[in-house]
């Protein structure tokens, strides 16, 4: 079932309107203006946005222009009551796919929207990972969107984001998309060495330099030259290091503990944090000139709270990964209902938090099918108010959905195999292929 947004500040026209979309079959939220709509596409991914022109704000103009900068190719039928030439083509240029004018007979646009939706682009599995970074919700487009962008530049990346949501990941992607993906990536945790041992480990020591300094070694500014450095947890630097670093970024060039003669290194610089650094900086805990220096292309991780229709996607993903490495675990998948107690999580731990879950339940399971029951206490909880079959019955169409492209997105199209991840029948998955209309993307071989 496609999910619509309709976005108009006329209470009469939004609410008329959504209910014509309904009564045509599909799933249809609403916003009274770009703001909330923004916010609503950030938390949930849409086949088609109907879209006012003239609205308090931010006009649909302006949203259309931002929603095309974060590389979101949702199909846009814009509608205006004020409908000229001019504002057309205006609204074409930006990235529009229709235009239509008020008032518009139910059936001119019952069919004009069902024309945008067969022309949609199909999702594929390209559209869904970057560099081993899975999802394709909104504020996961807009941060491939941005990997694209920097990756192939040698700026220096500031990584931002609560613990657990795969900061570096998204580092290592920042090297692997980069020219410089054939030299070194080395990881160093800012916050797990103490001053002195943190000062050799980046700069290296010449013999002597300290008490157990039995030979010289070389840091990972040196050991890394001509590739990339994470500099994890970077806020919990000493000033002194925050100092010294600064003078490293800045020259381009490292002075070993004990030695006086500089080394010239080429490094990239992607640093990584789930402080805030704007707060440190008033706080007085953390250079200003340091953090400019490192800021330069901010990327922000979105906890797994704020993507939760990527959740069918990363249990996938992650049990694929354990059935590479685990024997005699063909057999292994999660049931439709686990997988919807999984979404009713807020996922404090985010990513980390929802592999580690997976891998337990799995463990549980005897490397078969996850149940309702395999899960931890308290995600099993959501189902206390009632039994299996109510969660299933409160459930929406779109997340099952959902579910069922992850699946097939995973093996190819295979539709035994998809049906064994998603734990139905695979009569009962060809039945709801042909409901939701995805017969195009499965394969009869399987």
């Amino acid at each position: 079932m496609a999910r619509l947004l309709v976005v108009d500040d006329d209470h009469a026209f939004r609410v008329s309107t959504a209910a014509l979309l309904r009564a045509d079959g599909y799933d249809v939220d609403v916003a009274s203006d770009a703001s909330a709509a923004v916010q609503a596409m950030r938390a949930q991914a849409y086949d088609l946005v109907l879209l006012d022109l003239r609205m308090p704000g931010i006009d649909g103009i302006q949203l259309v222009e931002t929603l095309r900068v974060w590389g979101e190719r949702v199909p846009v039928l814009m509608i205006s009551g004020y409908g000229t030439v001019e504002s057309a083509v205006r609204a074409m240029h930006v990235g529009t796919d229709d235009f239509l004018t008020k008032p518009v007979e139910p059936d001119v646009l019952s069919a004009r929207v069902a024309e945008l939706l067969e022309r949609r682009p199909v999702t594929t599995q390209d559209d869904a990972a970057v560099a081993g970074i899975v999802g394709r919700t909104p504020v996961m487009r807009e941060l491939f969107a941005s990997l694209r962008r920097v990756a192939p530049q040698d700026t220096t990346v500031l990584v931002t984001g609560e613990t657990g949501t795969g900061k570096e990941v998204v580092s290592r992607a920042v090297h692997q998309l980069s020219p410089r993906h054939a030299a070194p990536f080395i990881a160093v945790n800012c916050g797990a060495f103490s001053e002195g041992v943190l000062e050799s480990e980046l700069f290296g020591h010449v013999k002597g330099a300290f008490t157990g300094a039995v030979r010289d070694r070389a840091g990972v500014f040196e050991s890394a030259h001509g590739g990339t450095i994470l500099l994890d947890e970077v806020g919990e630097m000493s000033l002194a290091m925050q100092q010294r670093l600064l003078r490293v970024l800045q020259e381009r060039e490292v002075t070993r503990v004990g030695s006086s003669r500089p080394v010239r290194v080429d490094v990239r610089i992607v640093a990584a944090t789930n402080r805030d650094l704007g707060s440190a900086v008033s706080a007085g805990s953390f250079r200003q000139d340091l953090y400019y220096r490192l800021a330069v292309f901010p990327i922000v991780v979105p906890p797994l709270r704020e993507r939760r229709s990527d959740i069918p996607l990363l249990v996938a993903h992650t049990l694929d990964g354990l059935r590479d490495r685990v024997p005699d675990s063909s057999a292994l998948a999660c049931s439709a209902f686990a997988l919807r107690l999984l979404r009713t999580h807020d996922w404090p731990g985010n990513v980390r938090e929802l592999m580690s879950v997976i891998e337990r339940s799995a463990v549980d399971a005897g490397f078969s099918r996850i149940e309702a029951q395999h899960l931890p206490a308290e995600l099993r909880r959501a189902a206390d108010a009632g039994s299996e079959s109510r969660y299933r019955a409160a459930t929406s169409a779109d997340e099952e959905r959902e579910a069922i492209v992850a699946a097939l997105e995973q093996t190819g199209g295979a539709v035994t195999r998809a049906a064994e991840l998603l734990g139905m029948g695979r009569t009962t998955l060809w039945r709801k292929l042909k409901q939701y209309g995805l017969m195009n993307g499965a394969s009869a071989d399987a």
